[in-house]
């Protein structure tokens, strides 16, 4: 069979990449092509769109960017026309993606959403599109098919989180080895962890690095995104404390002691491999006032939101700044704080329901697209 699959970030490249691996095996005959990054493309199938041609972010920057997000929409409906795919796979990626089920499921293509658009969090009224335009909904956070089913009585699938997959496929260099490939000295690692688009980026980095001097037994180290040149970062590597790694996030905070993190999927990453971490965020004034304003969520990070509790610190807007960063990082740096935290991260893996999300989606999404041939 077809599939057309859409991602629009890293961490969709990520989860994309991997659910295309099941595909193949599932369905030794599919056909893939894409909207991706560099990990979907290695796996196989037709690159159509890179997500660094999609990534805005914010709802002012967004405003900015609509003659471009129109011509993308445009584009992508026209592809999936020519390629007639079996199934259209939506990851994440709810601006987009939402507004292609709705035009797609107008022509009978069968539509399947893995990773749900987080309705939990702010705009719950796109239930009543997600119930119109979506045939097949595949979460992968324990609270959501509650959410859906108890809430909104649409009946989804819970597959688990990728993420675990993601971390245990991940073949890990010895730290010996890590240090030695990135010329990096001996000192213990705090991982920085600012995006993956650039302005994130922008905003995050320099409020994070701005404690460097304040740890000078410790090494800070950037995660470079796929997405981005290095000479993006060289103006923040002026400290000889400071340095940089591009595309090796899962190396990086395999050897790190703790991590300062911009709010997303890095956070829950973060956890999985055990670093205790501070949850940093800061938008543009204009974007975060009006965020405030529909965004009725306890917590930013998917830590907190999965354990409902507030197991890692999160320093939002104002609050993310150099003399709190330097607190909640003295913290993490202490035994008995370090301790309890790597308890909670225990029990947060618990909740996520065990490996295995990537393949169970696969089977689903074959066996449901099957069933209309």
């Amino acid at each position: 069979m077809k599939y057309y699959i859409i991602a629009g970030e890293a961490s969709g490249d990520l989860h994309g990449s991997n659910l295309m691996k099941a595909l193949y095996k599932e369905d030794p005959n599919a056909e893939i092509r894409f909207w991706g990054g560099d990990l979907m493309q290695k796996t196989g199938g037709t690159l159509a769109k890179h997500y660094r041609e999609l990534a805005f972010m914010g709802f002012i920057e967004v405003i900015f960017n609509l003659k471009t997000i129109l011509n993308n929409i445009k584009f992508c409906k026209k592809d999936i026309l020519e390629f007639q795919p079996d199934a259209l796979i939506f990851i994440d990626y709810p601006g987009f993606n939402m507004r292609i089920a709705k035009w797609a499921k107008s022509l009978r293509i069968k539509t399947h959403y893995y990773i749900s658009p987080q309705i939990w969090a702010w705009k719950e009224s796109r239930i009543k599109s997600i119930r119109r335009d979506v045939d097949k909904m595949y979460v992968i956070l324990p609270f959501e098919k509650e959410f859906y089913e108890k809430k909104h009585r649409f009946s989804v699938d819970f597959v688990g989180h990728p993420l675990i997959d993601a971390i245990q496929n991940q073949q890990i260099t010895t730290q010996e080895e890590f240090i030695k490939a990135n010329n990096l000295d001996t000192k213990p690692i705090i991982a920085i962890l600012p995006g993956s688009r650039k302005q994130e980026i922008s905003k995050m980095l320099s409020v994070m690095l701005s404690v460097s001097g304040d740890f000078p037994d410790y090494q800070f180290v950037i995660a470079g995104a796929p997405s981005q040149e290095f000479s993006f970062y060289e103006p923040f590597l002026k400290d000889k404390n400071i340095h940089f790694i591009a595309n090796k996030t899962y190396d990086l905070l395999s050897h790190s002691t703790a991590a300062l993190v911009t709010s997303g999927t890095a956070t829950l990453e973060t956890a999985l491999f055990k670093v205790p971490e501070v949850v940093c965020y800061k938008g543009s004034w204009a974007s975060y006032q009006i965020a405030k304003r529909v965004v009725t969520l306890k917590y930013i990070s998917l830590v907190n939101l999965i354990m409902d509790a507030p197991i890692v610190t999160e320093l939002i807007q104002d609050n993310c700044n150099s003399a709190s960063i330097k607190i909640e990082l003295e913290k993490l740096l202490e035994p008995t704080n370090r301790a309890k935290v790597l308890e909670n991260y225990d029990l947060l893996e618990a909740q996520l329901g065990g490996s295995g999300a990537s393949e169970k989606t696969a089977k689903l999404i074959v066996k449901n697209t099957s069933k209309v041939h």
